[in-house]
Formats: structure tokens, C-alpha cells, sequence
């Protein structure tokens, strides 16, 4: 089979596609004739040995595939073969065929093609699981959404919106501001040009965002703790802006604002019903067709190191896949 590989962790254009035997699944695993893979920031991340799971080289990225499962491991009665699913991974997941963990293997509606599957586990599972089990995100607060033409962004303002929040998009020009309010997004701030924190407060009346959630960091996280709610709360998800923040305990304390660490990854062990739960009823929006996901850009396996610099570049909006060519 074919397989990207990292052999040194000198970032993503240093991967290098190679031919590997076809690996063989475990006690409660599956193995998946992948025909998609999702890119994600965190395979740049992994691929420099900067991610907070290290991985050895050799290895191949990839947290998240779609396809059909070929074999079941031992102990496996979840999932048969020939069945559709996506799958989210520790690793594996840019190649012909990737290993997964039967509780992390999901079955995709019949109307869902695989290049949306493959897109979908990360981005959609971090903002369900971490706007309704973190945060407690109600019908009729307001949610103030960064970077929300991206990935992940994207998909927080659409499960916002799905639950019945007033969705505020920051996001850079208005090509990608246009994106989040064709995605539910009801007020948009271009903070290439705004003050973020001026026209939340202006939005909201001076009272500010009940819930912030920010993939972001650096300065836009400085924004949202002066235009968060008394009694809001920040869901940190990432820091695709490059800085990781300081945040200033006195802020917090005056205006009992809690900022939230979330790193969704970690619920496949700590919370796996949860997570189950979670895909459930994004499963079911899908289905009732109020998720629309965007996948804005696909590439050849071959071309894996340019689909994660295009992702790091910013000119993609919505989700970044890479196809096998499986049929």
C-alpha cells in the first residue's frame, strides 16, 4: 500500500510517500480501505514533534480517515466488513489503509460521500462536544466564534447555530465573512479592519459574548477576555495564530469569566460514551440537513505536503481532505 511518511520531524514538507505492507488489525481494531483523510493543524504540528501526543519517525500521519472497513480485529462486534464509516486516529491516516479503534470508528449516513466524511470527525466532533459538554452552550446566549471561516471554526458556528445561539464570526476579509454567514452566523466582524472587541460590545449592547470560542490565541483571546459576559466562558481550542497566551488572573476574577482548557482528543478515553453521544446528534442534524460541511480544497495522497501548507496558509476556508483514488 502506499503511505506518507515522516522520517524526521522537520515539518510537513519534509513527508514522503513510500510503499509499506498492508498492516493488519488487532484485538479491537479495524482496518479501513481509506478513500479520504481530513487535514488538520495538528498534522503540521506532529510532523515538527511539536504536538502534545509525540510520535517516533518513522510514522504516518493522519487523525482522521473515511472509507469502508476491509477486516476486523479480534473482539470486534461494532463494525463488519464493507461497512461506510469514518474514523478518528492517533496516526495512520494519510495512506491506502489506516488502522482504527473499533470505538472510534463511526458509520456514515448513505447520502454522505467520503471526501465530506473524512473531513468531518475532528472539526465537528471538538465544536459539538465542547459548545455543549464544556461550555453548556444554551438556546438564546450569544457565542462569539474565531477564525470562523476555517475548519473548525466553521463547525462551531453551525452547531451554534443548530443550538439556537446568536452566532458573532470574526474571521480575516469579506470572502471568508461571507462563508460563516451563509453557515448561520448572524453578526460578522472582519478584524482585519474592526475592533473586535468594540463591535461586540456594540453588538451585544455592551455586555459582551456569553461564550467565546477561539482556535485562534494570541491578540484575539486578548480581545475576547475585555468583550466576554460577566459569568462567560472562553473555550480554548488551539493556537493557529502562533502565540499562546498569558492570561491575566484579575480579569477573570472581576469579571467571573472562566476560561476553559479543551483538548477534544483526550474524550476518546476519558469520556467515550459521551463522545458516541456527541456523533449521535450530529449524525441526526445531518440527516434533518441543518449541518452544511464545506469541504473547500482536495488533494492527491502524493500531494499530501501541499494540502497542510495550504491549510497553514489560511486561503482555504472550511475543511482540507486528501483522496486515495479508491473506488
Amino acid at each position: 500500500m502506499r503511505a506518507v511518511i515522516c522520517r524526521d520531524l522537520s515539518g510537513p514538507s519534509a513527508l514522503v510517500l513510500e510503499d509499506l505492507p498492508r498492516p493488519e488489525p488487532g484485538e479491537g481494531e479495524v482496518l479501513i480501505r481509506v478513500h479520504a483523510a481530513g487535514v488538520n493543524f495538528a498534522d503540521s504540528l506532529v510532523t515538527a514533534g511539536k504536538y502534545q501526543e509525540k510520535h517516533q519517525p518513522p510514522f504516518t500521519p493522519g487523525f482522521e480517515a473515511a472509507g469502508i472497513i476491509e477486516a476486523v480485529g479480534p473482539g470486534v462486534a461494532s463494525c463488519r466488513p464493507g461497512e461506510r464509516v469514518m474514523a478518528t486516529l492517533s496516526k495512520g491516516g494519510f495512506a491506502d489503509y489506516a488502522i482504527a479503534r473499533a470505538s472510534d470508528v463511526h458509520a456514515i449516513p448513505d447520502r454522505m460521500d467520503f471526501v465530506t466524511a473524512a473531513g468531518f470527525p475532528i472539526a465537528w466532533g471538538t465544536s459539538h462536544y465542547g459548545l455543549v459538554h464544556r461550555c453548556g452552550l444554551k438556546a438564546g446566549e450569544v457565542l462569539l466564534v474565531h477564525g470562523a471561516a476555517g475548519g473548525v471554526g466553521l463547525t462551531a458556528v453551525e452547531v451554534g447555530a443548530a443550538l439556537g445561539a446568536t452566532v458573532i464570526a470574526t474571521a480575516g476579509g469579506p470572502e471568508k465573512l461571507a462563508v460563516a454567514q451563509a453557515h448561520g452566523a448572524t453578526h460578522l466582524i472582519d478584524y482585519k479592519s474592526e475592533d473586535i472587541r468594540e463591535r461586540v460590545k456594540e453588538i451585544t449592547g455592551g455586555r459582551g459574548a456569553d461564550v467565546v470560542y477561539d482556535p485562534v490565541g494570541g491578540n484575539v483571546f486578548d480581545a475576547s477576555l475585555r468583550c466576554t459576559a460577566p459569568n462567560g466562558r472562553i473555550l480554548v481550542v488551539g493556537f493557529a495564530g502562533g502565540n499562546v497566551p498569558q492570561i491575566p488572573a484579575n480579569i477573570l476574577l472581576v469579571k467571573n469569566i472562566t476560561v476553559i482548557g479543551y483538548y477534544w482528543g483526550a474524550y476518546r478515553q476519558l469520556d467515550p460514551e459521551g463522545m458516541r453521544a456527541s456523533f449521535r446528534q450530529l449524525m441526526e442534524w445531518y440527516e434533518q440537513g441543518r449541518l452544511k460541511p464545506l469541504v473547500s480544497a482536495s488533494f492527491d495522497l502524493a500531494d499530501t505536503p501541499a494540502a497542510i501548507e495550504s491549510l497553514l496558509s489560511r486561503k482555504s476556508t472550511g475543511k482540507v481532505v486528501i483522496t486515495t483514488g479508491a473506488v
